[in-house]
């Protein structure tokens, strides 16, 4: 018996990376997964693996007609939802506030903080008619300090407005049995990261007390953790996973 089974989700970003990870552990745990994405060919790949439990939709998470159309082909396939992870965000171009480009800043703001905005407002009404459910927005150590080596003004400010709006919601629809958290993720081990690091402590490893990034799958096992039973009674908190990195 999985820890999901019954549950039906929405996880955004998921044709690859984190996303990728948090859709195959859902799956594996019994939940009917609606991956979404603007990477359409991945994407189409990974559900094929994934099975009859996976349904792969195209969708660009700053407009909200994409939201209405994911919901209603959700609700179509599997039933009303109950878990959506908002998971879908970028870091935009390392830039100083002075020079950083306006447009630049609104596309950092649209994918990471309108987006978790329009996926709580068009899901919402589908879960209060499931009787409940939860909503996992994945923020980031930079929603919870300025940290250092964040990449600009946007990305840390949207990171910290998914922890405010988290709160907001969580306050406004608890009473409807839904339950709505904050991720704040430190370095994980990505390619990307890989490259900048080593796990003797140097590079960004070197940061961080536990002197190691995260595998992916340990981020999966919390967002699974606010996504299931398992934690009935925990809402609109932030949920740190950083080895320890903002505790210093």
């Amino acid at each position: 018996m999985g820890k999901l089974d019954g549950k039906v989700a929405i996880i955004t970003g998921a044709a690859q990376g984190m996303g990728e990870t948090h859709a195959r552990r859902f799956i594996n745990e019994g939940a009917k997964v609606v991956l979404t994405d603007v990477n359409d060919d991945r994407g189409k790949q990974l559900v094929a693996d994934l099975g009859d439990n996976a349904l792969f939709l195209h969708h660009d998470v700053t407009e909200p007609a994409d939201w209405r159309h994911v919901r209603q082909e959700a609700e179509r396939a599997y039933g009303a939802v109950t878990v959506l992870v908002n998971n879908a965000g970028i870091l935009g171009p390392i830039s100083s506030t002075a020079e950083f480009d306006e447009d630049e800043y609104l596309k950092v703001c649209a994918v990471n903080q309108h987006s978790q905005f329009y996926g709580m407002k068009t899901v919402i009404p589908s879960m209060q008619k499931a009787g409940g459910g939860a909503i996992v927005n994945i923020s980031s150590t930079a929603g919870m300090v300025s940290i250092v080596g964040a990449p600009n003004l946007a990305y840390v400010g949207s990171k910290f407005a998914s922890r405010g709006m988290t709160k907001h919601v969580a306050v406004q629809y608890g009473p409807d049995n839904i339950r709505v958290n904050s991720v704040h993720p430190g370095y994980i081990k990505t390619p990307m990261m890989e490259a900048a690091t080593d796990e003797d402590g140097g590079g960004i490893a070197g940061q961080v007390p536990l002197r190691r990034m995260s595998d992916p799958e340990e981020v999966s096992n919390l967002v699974l953790f606010l996504a299931c039973d398992d934690s009935s009674y925990i809402s609109g908190m932030e949920h740190v996973i950083d080895g320890g990195l903002t505790a210093q």
